[in-house]
């Protein structure tokens, strides 16, 4: 291969490396609000003060997850990455209703919320990153 060709196959992943960046963050963001509103749906049995429900949130990156708030509290998110977290410093029970208590029957929203809407999350990330692999390779 001449220094030509080496040059345009470096240009050209390095476009496909931009493009990916540039789409892949919303295709993200928003399969994260969907797992988030099915959360907040499924957590809609457990209401009591709606203060649960509130709590869940989406956090893109670069950020930083609400203090108190499961799973594993406050955390740094890194970029091109989201989380997504139900607590805060007031709603420090999201585990109690989600596993229940001697006192309390188990109420799951989070982890079932997170399944039924995992598969067409990875399919629109997935469909996102090849189309513009596609996109950037032709640039």
């Amino acid at each position: 291969m001449s220094d030509n060709g080496l040059a345009d196959l470096k240009r050209r992943i390095e476009a496909v490396i931009s493009e990916v960046r540039k789409t892949v963050d919303p295709a993200l963001k928003k399969s994260a609000d969907e797992i988030a509103d099915l959360q907040r749906s499924l957590a809609e049995r457990s209401r009591d003060t709606g203060a649960l429900i509130e709590s869940i949130a989406v956090t893109a990156g670069p950020g930083q997850t609400p203090p108190y708030s499961q799973p594993g509290g406050s955390h740094s998110v890194a970029e091109h990455t989201v989380a997504i977290t139900a607590g805060n410093s007031d709603v420090r029970y999201p585990h109690l209703v989600e596993h229940g208590t001697a006192d309390a029957p188990a109420q799951p929203f989070f982890w079932p919320g997170f399944r039924l809407g995992r598969k067409r999350a990875q399919d629109r990330i997935k469909r996102a990153i090849s189309k513009s692999v596609r996109e950037g390779w032709k640039s």
